[in-house]
């Protein structure tokens, strides 16, 4: 499997480069959790590296989605930069950067009836805006977003 991190970085380095885009991706490298986080608690990449790896995920598939010609026939997409493409899909749920706590929770072993802890992850978010709202708050944060790109 490739490391995540290495190809998160990049696909960003390769793709977003309008100003204030190296301050965000200083950010995330050095002051966030972003490449250490789960993507969730319970469901898709609920585990350590989650985040970063369900970012690339939702890039490849976006990009792949993007590239259908019945895509462009059916909805009438103009053709999307590949910065913009690559923001709104590698960025998407920057929301959950600061928000999981590692712990342990109680699950009964079926073998032998006993109680085991296992490692998980809590959900703790310190600034409750909406999911979409808050990415686009911490994004502009470093760098303009298009109506478009605030809006995906």
């Amino acid at each position: 499997m490739p490391d995540m991190k290495e190809e998160f970085i990049q696909l960003f380095q390769e793709n977003i480069t309008r100003e204030g885009s190296q301050a965000l991706l200083d950010y995330l490298v050095n002051k966030s959790d972003f490449f250490t986080a789960p993507a969730s608690t319970k469901f898709h990449g609920a585990h350590a590296g989650g985040l970063c790896e369900h970012s690339v995920n939702v890039y490849d598939c976006l990009k792949d989605y993007l590239e259908r010609p019945r895509v462009a026939e059916l909805y009438g997409l103009d053709e999307y930069s590949p910065e913009t493409v690559a923001i709104v899909a590698l960025l998407h749920d920057l929301c959950k950067v600061g928000c999981y706590k590692a712990g342990t929770r109680n699950v009964k072993n079926e073998a032998t009836g006993q109680w085991d802890k296992v490692p998980t992850f809590f959900y703790e978010d310190p600034l409750p805006y909406g999911h979409g709202e808050k990415s686009v708050y911490i994004i502009s944060g470093f760098m303009r977003l298009s109506r478009e790109e605030a809006m995906a």
